[in-house]
């Protein structure tokens, strides 16, 4: 999440002799003209299992050595090296991260006889996409737990065990980069054992970079993972679990046979919406779209039924054939938006192109939300929802690279709950914040989303993380000792309450900066809580600059409008007048700056005579400036704009 899921797959072909592995491509099984027969695989010989993990822990490198040394299906280019072959975005290469998009690769296993077929569904490591991770086990038995030996047991880590426990999967621990001279392994081991009651004797150790070891996680999965159950005399039930769009086949949606069987021409219908299709094409990945004849219960593969609109394909929807009806199963909680900004572009003329491409983007990734909104100051723009902080500068990057954009996006806010005297509504622009409320105006109070935060450091920074989270209004802060280490290997988990609007902007840098990089940081949503917010305006000669607003606590005023009207003084070219900059809560000003005016040397001409005279012309451009003041307007030129919020509160 990038921001698209993409189906990428793999289907390799894995013989065992005498525990040696040979591999046979995805060319040579097609080049004996037989199309793969899906009636081999019951559910007996299905495993459907996923890697989760903290962000930075090998997951991708992992996938790499299933799909390049063990199948055989993307040549080997150098020993060792990192290829990303799952991740096909250039901004996932660059950044060395799994998106938001769902990985499925398709492997074909032979042991003991038997033929298996392995669907590995990849997912993101940053907490911004865990939403994504969640919907990704849906499709899974079971879950690979890639922890790294030099790092041990982070925040993540913990989130996404117990998505995986909840969801009733089993979890093979697996411990990486186990080669790196660091590596402490016992440690490690004891801390799965003392955080998730693992017994070591199930922990795997390996290295993805180099392969050692990574053969046994083929072993452990056919041993360890349960298979899926269905059964193809049942009705069909299938689950819809991601989509993306094809602008000449429409959407083409991934989905999970749990029961009975899909074949292409077969009429279905959508519990969710009711609407009808005819299914065109059905396959798996072989690694492009192969279409195949039909799935079972406990396969995974895409579907092309002629679905024209995104918005009809609802992740977690349940299809059936027409005029067979079954029971819906449990589906997703929607994607709900954390962190809201404005995109502008920067020539006001691009608009249509700029809405264009944000649709376009839009289509494959489907947590993205959008409205349309406009600003006297940048003109008209929209007004789009993210996951989190790091989704949104991912696709800030992507409308970048792949569509060529030139935008501004304003300073990141979150959605606030007003309770009004007869009616509540949630507010993710600054603008539409009221500007004042207290007891004698309609607005009874105003509420903030709030986060559960799980802090990963080590025992000596301590003391600058409580530090760190108490300047950020942090409540029911809490710790415990992770480990027994003396040193720098003792780790605490620091555990706290904070406003979401506190930690969009540069809270991960100070966390990382007051760390030396060694805290990990996680969090999920603890609902509403009532606060003290104000909504701040920037006044430019008396006239208030709608893209500049903010809404902030009250005990933070003054020092955020200080911060702000130099930051504006710096930026704004000089005018021929005096011009006021100032930071106004309701009818307050907190905090002011002027900005002098550009003075002609009115007097550079007079060569003597009368003082009176320099006086007189000297009042004359006075008497001037003053008029030009009560009717001039200053603009915000975009370049200021884009200095302004690109540097947020530094």
């Amino acid at each position: 999440m990038l921001l698209s899921w993409q189906f990428r797959a793999c289907v390799g072909v894995l013989q065992s002799t005498h525990g040696k592995f040979r591999c046979l491509s995805a060319s040579a099984s097609n080049a004996t003209g037989k199309s793969m027969d899906m009636m081999e695989f019951p559910c007996e010989v299905i495993r459907n299992f996923s890697i989760v993990a903290h962000i930075d822990h090998g997951k991708s490198t992992l996938a790499d050595r299933l799909v390049q040394a063990l199948t055989g299906t993307i040549p080997k280019k150098v020993f060792g090296a990192n290829q990303q072959v799952l991740d096909k975005l250039k901004v996932e290469r660059e950044r060395g991260i799994t998106g938001s998009g769902l990985t499925l690769c398709s492997m074909i296993y032979h042991s003991n006889r038997k033929k298996y077929l392995l669907n590995l569904v990849d997912t993101p490591g940053h907490v911004d996409f865990s939403w994504e991770v969640s919907r990704s086990l849906a499709a899974c038995q079971g879950a690979l737990l890639l922890v790294d030996a030099t790092q041990g047991v982070q925040a993540q880590s913990i989130s996404v065990f117990h998505i995986a426990k909840e969801r009733g999967l089993e979890i093979i621990p697996v411990l990486n980069k186990i080669d790196m001279p660091v590596a402490d392994p016992l440690r490690i081991t004891a801390q799965l054992q003392s955080m998730f009651g693992i017994d070591p004797e199930k922990v795997l150790q390996i290295s993805a970079k180099t392969g050692r070891g990574v053969e046994t996680v083929l072993q452990a999965i056919i041993e360890r993972i349960p298979s899926p159950s269905g059964s193809v005399h049942e009705p069909l039930k299938a689950l819809l679990f991601d989509s993306q769009y094809d602008r000449y086949r429409g959407v083409i949606s991934l989905v999970n046979i749990r029961d009975g069987v899909m074949r292409k021409g077969d009429r279905i219908t959508s519990c969710h919406t009711g609407k009808k299709y005819e299914v065109i094409e059905v396959g798996i990945m072989h690694p492009e779209e192969v279409p195949v004849t039909h799935l079972q219960p406990g396969q995974v593969g895409y579907i092309a039924c002629n679905m024209k609109e995104p918005t009809e394909a609802h992740v977690g929807d349940t299809l059936h054939k027409v005029n067979v009806p079954v029971d819906p199963m449990p589906g997703f909680q929607p994607a709900k938006a954390m962190v809201y900004a404005g995109v502008f572009p920067v020539d006001t003329g691009d608009f249509v192109k700029l809405e264009e491409s944000i649709r376009r983007l839009i289509l494959t990734d489907r947590s993205v939300t959008i409205q349309r909104e406009s600003s006297t100051a940048l003109g008209q723009g929209c007004r789009l929802g993210f996951l989190g902080t790091l989704h949104m500068d991912v696709f800030r990057q992507r409308l970048e690279d792949e569509y060529d954009a030139n935008i501004i996006i304003t300073a990141p806010t979150v959605p606030y709950k007003v309770i009004y005297r007869d009616q509540m509504i949630i507010i993710s622009n600054p603008t539409d914040f009221p500007d004042e409320w207290g007891p004698t105006s309609r607005v009874r109070e105003v509420q903030e989303p709030m986060v559960k935060a799980s802090i990963i450091v080590p025992e000596e920074y301590l003391g600058d993380m409580m530090d760190l989270c108490f300047s950020r209004r942090a409540d029911d802060l809490d710790h415990r000792y992770l480990d027994s280490g003396t040193g720098t290997s003792a780790r605490v988990m620091l555990t706290c309450t904070l406003p979401l609007s506190e930690i969009v902007t540069d809270f991960f840098d100070q966390l990382k900066s007051r760390s030396s990089g060694y805290a990990s940081f996680d969090y999920e949503d603890a609902g509403y809580k009532a606060s003290n917010l104000v909504k701040m305006t920037f006044l430019l000669n008396g006239k208030p600059v709608d893209a500049l607003a903010l809404v902030i606590h009250r005990s933070v005023e003054q020092k955020v409008g200080r911060i702000w009207v130099k930051k504006l003084h710096k930026v704004i070219p000089r005018q021929l007048f005096e011009v006021p900059i100032q930071a106004a809560v309701g009818k307050r000003i907190v905090a002011r700056e002027t900005l002098p005016a550009m003075r002609a040397d009115v007097t550079a001409g007079l060569y003597g005579g009368h003082y009176e005279r320099k006086l007189k012309h000297l009042e004359n451009q006075k008497e001037s400036k003053r008029r030009m003041k009560k009717i001039g307007n200053v603009d915000l030129p975009q370049d200021a704009f884009f200095d302004i919020l690109s540097t947020r509160a530094k």
